[in-house]
């Protein structure tokens, strides 16, 4: 039940409450029971609105992958410090393998995007940036799989 009402909630987070009762087969008090355990519990972390990049001017995504020779924890913390108030970066990751670090960043244009590294070298010392222009979007969603998700065994 909670999965079906997950399901609903990514696809639309602003379906009232008693349309997804009813296609899930619940009256709306406990629909909108199961709804807030599932915030309280952190299983639902956020309700926003999914914007069109191109229509807020940031049709532009570059994927970011950054090498670095330092692996101490004091560059670490302060390379966070320096990305996470940046708005250009959308997603941040520190990744094993050949990169150590992978930004998806949106802007306007490519002069946008020379801005947004001249700030970000100019913060800190990074070893190697590699910068990929994304040609195309091909699949872009925000819901998650829920086939994987565990349940609870009633």
């Amino acid at each position: 039940m909670d999965l079906k009402i997950l399901s609903l909630l990514q696809a639309d987070a602003t379906m009232p409450i008693a349309e997804i009762g009813k296609i899930v087969g619940l009256s709306t008090t406990p629909c909108w029971r199961r709804i807030q355990k599932l915030d309280e519990a952190g299983v639902i972390r956020a309700r926003v609105a999914v914007l069109d990049p191109v229509k807020v001017n940031t049709g532009v995504t570059v994927f970011v992958s950054i090498k670095t020779d330092q692996h101490n924890l004091e560059w670490l913390e302060r390379f966070h410090a320096s990305v996470v108030d940046l708005p250009e970066v959308v997603e941040f990751y520190r990744m094993s393998g050949e990169v150590d670090y992978l930004m998806r960043v949106v802007v306007p244009d490519i002069a946008a995007y020379d801005a947004f590294y001249k700030k970000l070298i100019s913060r800190i010392d990074i070893t190697k940036v590699s910068s990929a222009f994304a040609m195309e979007q091909i699949k872009y969603t925000t819901a998650l799989p829920l086939s994987f998700a565990i349940t609870e065994k009633a």
